[in-house]
């Protein structure tokens, strides 16, 4: 598996097993807007499988809590890990698949979590805009296929 994010020497990173998704509306790409003020950043939808969740569960779970969209998940374009800290401070390394997905429908009321914000962006936008190394990289491996 491709290892993204630099790796900090006093930090134990906890591996969390993760999946995120690219959909594709009017040519542009579903991303979030994680908004922390002065830190705000885009990712692209996705987050933490928890429990028993398959892959496809998840990453469905994920965009409704997110975008308010649902989707289904069609084609696993790779899997990468990225070691960062999140917000609260903690070391964590997000490992899993990468997806295509189509949208089903979007109900805006749906989004529970409310520091995000569905925006779409221009892939080659996306690519210099995200956060994370291992988001810009599946976006340009979907990109070349």
């Amino acid at each position: 598996m491709l290892q993204f994010g630099d790796s900090k020497d006093d930090l134990d990173y906890r591996f969390r097993p993760a999946v995120f998704g690219i959909v594709v509306r009017d040519d542009r790409i579903a991303c979030v807007r994680v908004d922390r003020g002065d830190g705000s950043y885009y990712d692209l939808p996705g987050g933490a499988i928890d429990g028993e969740e398959t892959e496809v569960e998840a990453l469905a779970r994920e965009f409704v809590e997110e975008t308010g969209l649902t989707i289904r998940p069609l084609t696993r374009i790779g899997e990468a890990a990225q070691q960062f800290q999140k917000s609260d401070g903690q070391a964590v390394n997000n490992a899993g698949g990468f997806w295509t997905a189509d949208v089903q429908s979007h109900d805006p009321a749906a989004k529970c979590e409310d520091d995000h914000t569905l925006v779409w962006l221009d892939p080659t936008r996306a690519v210099a805009e995200l956060r994370h190394e291992a988001h810009a990289w599946a976006v340009l491996r979907w990109l070349r296929r």
